[in-house]
């Protein structure tokens, strides 16, 4: 049965088969083939783009280079001893007069090679004579600085100077009153003289240090005699990239006494220890100030941060920071030429609560703005004298808060073009002694413009306005001033290759405002001279 199957089961693959042998001759094998289908194309088209994913563009802010040059492709060559002159001693004398019997007269001189030293002199001088009896100044400056590179990793550092400055008290009321020019003439002189050297490069523990002491001695004609001392010792060190630790001491002690022989201490210490965190689109700065104002101890807020807005042309800043402003004899008479000898010497505190923004608008625009929330302690006022109020008395308020808006903007073209303004607008309030803050600026404005027309042209201009701070005249009567509106102009173009013409116009809309009462600015002046400028080279 089995072969009958066998046999049917083959017929289709055998011919001539004979049965009456009961063979089969076998002519070909069978060979099973699986029936075409259809196969998977692997050539695939590529897939769409997918529209989901965002586009990212980077906006670099520009930082205003721009090279008059194209670099070129570099190769090595052989190191050739340059022989000619590789640094340059720019130097100049500038002198004119005008009217107000205005001489003026400025110089510097730089000396050294540029690369292991550098020292340069400066000197100034100006005076003029106004319409007003006794209504004339003079100042005049010497300084002398340098930077020493050592064989090392250290820099060192110096300055030495001296300065003194003439005017009168001609403020007085009512004006016929009469002295002699020695009662009204009141001169202060200063020498100065600091030191200090910092590393150029962190060191092998990543540690940045930059200590200076500096001296300070200041006087006036009326035995009036102060000497300041000031230590300053900052140190960073860098934990990660991105981490560092900050530590800084500042000691400074003044010595001030009279013409009357009491000799008055005001030292103030203090230390500000912080961390600083810097990453790309934050940076924070966390610390405290624990401070010694005269042996009274005071520990201040120092917190500060920048948040950078990836989407969006500005940061985001804010701040908690207290600070000092340390009031000398000489710092007061800085601010207000026209003080009597103080009695005391309080230093100012103030804690500062700020926000605002900061940012850049196409290549060339930087804005800043800032709403602060401020509290002193022992601000500084100025008061007339009760007498004639030809001079003024410090007094100090022991509680104010303000509240102040600060703005700034600017537009530069490389060093060809700059425009640059500046806005305080300040509410002084609650105060504790004294109705208002006599002496201090409530709205300030100030704007200045540097322009290079061509290569031998340069104009400048300057723009101030202030509204008029409160004072207490010699009746103790509360008043305030008149605001004030200053604006000048400069030109300065080259005839020779080393000398050039200037001409600068003072006070154009002649004002004759005050910014200390009973004080009033001279009027329009204009003044014009000659700058010769030299070189001299170092092989």
């Amino acid at each position: 049965m089995a072969f009958v199957v066998g046999a049917s089961s083959s017929y289709a693959q055998t011919r001539n088969a004979d049965s009456s042998k009961k063979t089969v001759v076998v002519t070909s094998s069978y060979k099973p083939v699986l029936k075409p289908v259809t196969k998977i194309n692997f050539n695939a088209t590529a897939p769409a783009l997918d529209s989901s994913r965002p586009i990212l563009n980077y906006n670099v802010p520009s930082q205003n280079l721009f090279f008059s040059y194209q670099p070129v492709a570099l190769k090595p060559l052989a190191l050739a001893v340059d022989s000619t002159l590789d640094w340059e001693n720019h130097n100049y004398v500038k002198a004119g007069y005008g009217n107000f019997s205005t001489p003026y007269l400025q110089a510097k001189l730089s000396l050294g090679d540029g690369k292991g030293s550098i020292m340069n002199l400066h000197t100034k001088h100006i005076s003029s004579k106004g319409k007003i009896p006794f209504q004339q100044y003079s100042r005049s400056s010497a300084v002398v600085d340098g930077v020493l590179n050592s064989s090392g990793n250290n820099e060192w550092r110096g300055s030495v100077g001296f300065e003194n400055s003439t005017q009168h008290w001609y403020g007085y009321r009512p004006d016929t009153l009469k002295f002699t020019k020695d009662q009204l003439k009141q001169t202060f002189s200063t020498f100065h003289a600091n030191a200090g050297f910092r590393n150029r490069e962190k060191n092998a523990f990543g540690i940045d240090y930059n200590p200076s002491l500096g001296l300070n001695l200041f006087g006036d004609n009326r035995g009036g005699k102060e000497t300041s001392l000031l230590l300053n010792a900052p140190i960073t060190k860098t934990v990660a990239e991105d981490f560092s630790i900050n530590v800084g001491l500042v000691a400074d002690l003044t010595s001030y006494s009279r013409g009357s022989g009491e000799n008055i201490k005001n030292n103030l210490y203090y230390l500000n220890p912080s961390l600083l965190i810097k990453k790309p689109t934050i940076t924070v700065n966390a610390g405290v100030t624990p401070s010694w104002d005269n042996s009274q101890f005071k520990l201040l807020p120092n917190f500060t941060g920048v948040l950078k807005l990836p989407d969006y042309p500005f940061a985001i800043q804010a701040g908690w920071i207290g600070y000092y402003n340390k009031n000398t004899f000489q710092s007061l008479a800085a601010f207000n030429p026209y003080i009597f000898q103080p009695t005391e010497l309080l230093n100012t505190r103030i804690t500062e609560q700020y926000a605002g923004f900061k940012g850049s608008g196409g290549n060339h625009f930087t804005y800043n703005v800032r709403l602060s929330a401020l509290r002193y302690s022992n601000a500084a006022l100025f008061i007339n004298d009760s007498i004639d109020g030809k001079t003024f008395r410090t007094v100090y308020e022991p509680s104010m808060k303000a509240i102040r808006l600060h703005g700034e903007m600017g537009y530069t073209v490389q060093d060809k073009f700059s425009l640059l303004g500046a806005i305080n607008l300040t509410n002084y309030r609650a105060l504790e002694v004294y109705d208002k803050a006599f002496g201090l600026l409530p709205v300030e404005v100030t704007a200045g413009l540097r322009w290079q027309i061509l290569k031998d042209l340069q104009w400048k201009s300057d723009f101030f306005f202030w509204d008029g701070p409160q004072y207490m005249d010699k009746n103790k009567n509360n008043r305030k001033q008149k605001p004030a509106v200053d604006l000048s102009t400069g030109l300065e173009f080259t005839i020779l290759p080393k000398l050039s013409l200037w001409l600068q116009f003072n006070n154009l809309l002649n004002n004759r405002y005050e910014r200390w009462n009973q004080y009033e600015v001279l009027g329009f002046n204009v003044l014009g001279g000659v700058v010769y400028s030299f070189s001299q080279g170092k092989k």
